[in-house]
Formats: C-alpha cells, sequence, structure tokens
C-alpha cells in the first residue's frame, strides 16, 4: 500500500489501508484516516490530521508551515473531516499561534487544482473551490460555499452558507449565506436560486429569501434596519440563517 520510494516517518500514523504513492514524503505528527489515497510527489507535514477517505492528487503540500511572517516554528494545526478531495498542486497550510493555531477543514469538499488555503482558515462541509481560487489568512467559508476559478478572498472575510462566487471574483467584503456576487471588486448579483433549487429549497423559504434579498439590496435601508424587517416578517430557518450571516459581519457585508 506503501510505494518503497515514499518516506513515512515512523512517528506518522497511517490506517493500516492507506495508499501513498511514489516518492510521496510523509512527517511525524500526521494522520491519516482509513480509505485514504496518497498519490505521487505529495508532501504531507504535521500536526496535521486527515480524516478518512482523503483523496489527495500529485503535488500538493499539506500541512506546511503558513507563509504569515509572523509564524516562528511553532506545532500549529492542520484539521481535515471525511471525504475531502485534493487535486493536483494545491497547498493547505497550517494555523498561527496569533489566531486559532489551526487551520480547520470539514467533509466532503472538493480542492480544484492550485487552490491555496492560508494560516487559520475555517471550511464548512460541501464547498467547491475551482481552479486557481486563493484564501488569504482567516478565511471563513460556511457550508456549500461555491467559488469559481482565480477567486481571491482577502483576510478576515466570511463567505456565508450557499454563496457562490463568480470566477475572477476579487472578494473584499464579507458576503450573506445564499448571496450569489462577481467582480472585481465583487458585487452582490442576487441570489444563487440554481444552488438553493438543487438542494432542495422549499419554494417558501426561495420566496422568502428573495424577499428578504431584496430588503437589503433594493430598499435603501441601512443594513440594520434591512435585518431587523426581515426578522420581524419572516419565521423562517433560512432567513434567521441569512440574517445571522449579515449581523457576524465585521468587514461590512459586499454591496
Amino acid at each position: 500500500m506503501i510505494h518503497p520510494t515514499a518516506l513515512v516517518d515512523p512517528k506518522a500514523q497511517l490506517a493500516d489501508d492507506v495508499e501513498v504513492g511514489p516518492f510521496s514524503v510523509i512527517g511525524p505528527n500526521v494522520t491519516i484516516g482509513a480509505g485514504s489515497v496518497i498519490g505521487s510527489h505529495v508532501v504531507i507535514k504535521g500536526p496535521t490530521v486527515l480524516g478518512e477517505r482523503t483523496r489527495i492528487f500529485q503535488f500538493a503540500s499539506v500541512g506546511e508551515d503558513c507563509q504569515d511572517k509572523k509564524y516562528a516554528g511553532e506545532p500549529t494545526r492542520l484539521i481535515m473531516g471525511d471525504d475531502n478531495v485534493v487535486r493536483e498542486g494545491v497547498t493547505l497550510h497550517r494555523g498561527t499561534v496569533q489566531d486559532r493555531g489551526e487551520t480547520t477543514i470539514g467533509s466532503r469538499n472538493l480542492f480544484m487544482a492550485y487552490v491555496h488555503v492560508g494560516h487559520d482558515c475555517v471550511i464548512g462541509n460541501d464547498c467547491i473551490l475551482a481552479n486557481q481560487v486563493t484564501l488569504a489568512g482567516h478565511v471563513v467559508l460556511g457550508d456549500h460555499a461555491i467559488l469559481g476559478g482565480l477567486a481571491a478572498v482577502h483576510q478576515f472575510c466570511h463567505f456565508g452558507e450557499h454563496a457562490m462566487a463568480g470566477g475572477g471574483s476579487i472578494i473584499t467584503k464579507d458576503t450573506p449565506a445564499y448571496v450569489m456576487i462577481n467582480g472585481n471588486p465583487a458585487e452582490a448579483r442576487g441570489l444563487n436560486l440554481v444552488g438553493l433549487k438543487r438542494r432542495g429549497f422549499s419554494r417558501d423559504a426561495i420566496n422568502a429569501l428573495s424577499s428578504a434579498y431584496k430588503l437589503v439590496y433594493r430598499q435603501g435601508l441601512t443594513v440594520e434596519q434591512a435585518v431587523s424587517e426581515m426578522r420581524s416578517r419572516f419565521d423562517l430557518p433560512e432567513v434567521t440563517t441569512f440574517a445571522d450571516s449579515i449581523e457576524r459581519s465585521t468587514r461590512g457585508i459586499i454591496r
């Protein structure tokens, strides 16, 4: 299961059925769950924990020291859930002690070729990051987030659940849940209606979110007024999620 040219440190903990391809290097303090496949020429550095059925393709770098100039060799972590796919040339960096000390990635995410995830990022479940997406440090992605190829996210930005960014978007503000954005700088373009329908959101939920979106972006209200109005008008969990994603913004939402 481990190619004879691969270098696996004795202090790494690999499940019995983990496959490791030619010329890959797995360092100490790395844990890899059952059913995982590590391709050729992959470098994994610890402390890093990879869940079950992880698939990493050639030339990826996982758990490397971050690029923050303040980083001084501290034993920070990268933690990933199950069923993640990491394609060619992806770089996933560990955290910093100045923040959480950990980069956290959920389950069932797809990182296409040459994606970069910076230190201390938090990525939910079922996200898709297309080719060459770049996340600066401290970025938070909600569940089912989709970022088109070459999109770049500024540090400390939040990108909400079920939100979508078009290819090449430059994202410098927070993106509320369910919103579709595009451009440089990115602007709100409406709700991610196709994604919501594909994921089985009810007609009532979609109609309520459409009305809530108009309160924020079409009625000339302040953000505070819009959130207050939507909370009073709609008693649906989807609208609550939308309102919460706006209220927790620290950088201001994309307009």
